[in-house]
């Protein structure tokens, strides 16, 4: 079954998103890197990997629907950061930003009756909640115990042990 053509330009434009997500994340990354905060980095480096991995899967739901998926240029972070708190809560605000681009996209299948995308999307709405969940923590994490030295380093050995873990998708 061919994919209707408004969803499948909605859900090739958030492989765009996912992508741009994960060029961000990087940006944050090296922030906290030039910062010697490496945990910092790392947990924005796992941050890469998913967006990777959402726009992965994205696209091969096209591909597996006989879309042909066409690839945007991504554009360029132009954020600068003062303090270690203010890469956080853009990365929250980030996260809203997909929240609200996932339901479009779930919109777009809802209207045309496309169930199977929708099935897909659940999976991402889902996701989504627990970034948000994530990115609010690790801001309240760093109000509660980023302005004291030994609080900044527990924190950024706790992020030191994050690893990726790729997404299982229920298909």
């Amino acid at each position: 079954m061919a994919l209707d053509d408004k969803v499948g330009d909605i859900l090739n434009a958030q492989i765009n998103k996912e992508l741009y997500s994960a060029y961000l994340y990087l940006t944050f990354a090296d922030y906290y890197e030039d910062r010697g905060l490496k945990g910092f980095a790392n947990w924005y480096m796992v941050q890469v990997q998913e967006e990777l991995a959402h726009a992965k899967v994205l696209r091969r739901y096209l591909l597996d629907n006989d879309y042909q998926v066409k690839m945007a240029a991504i554009a360029a972070p132009d954020k600068t950061f003062a303090n270690d708190l203010e890469p956080l809560q853009v990365g929250l605000e980030h996260e809203r930003y997909i929240t609200a681009a996932i339901n479009e996209c779930y919109k777009a299948a809802y209207d045309v009756h496309d169930f199977r995308t929708m099935q897909l999307l659940d999976w991402f709405v889902r996701e989504q909640g627990e970034e948000e969940t994530n990115a609010s923590e690790i801001i309240k994490n760093m109000e509660l115990f980023g302005s004291d030295p030994k609080g900044l380093y527990d924190l950024d050995r706790e992020y030191q042990a994050r690893t990726f873990v790729a997404p299982t998708m229920p298909m």
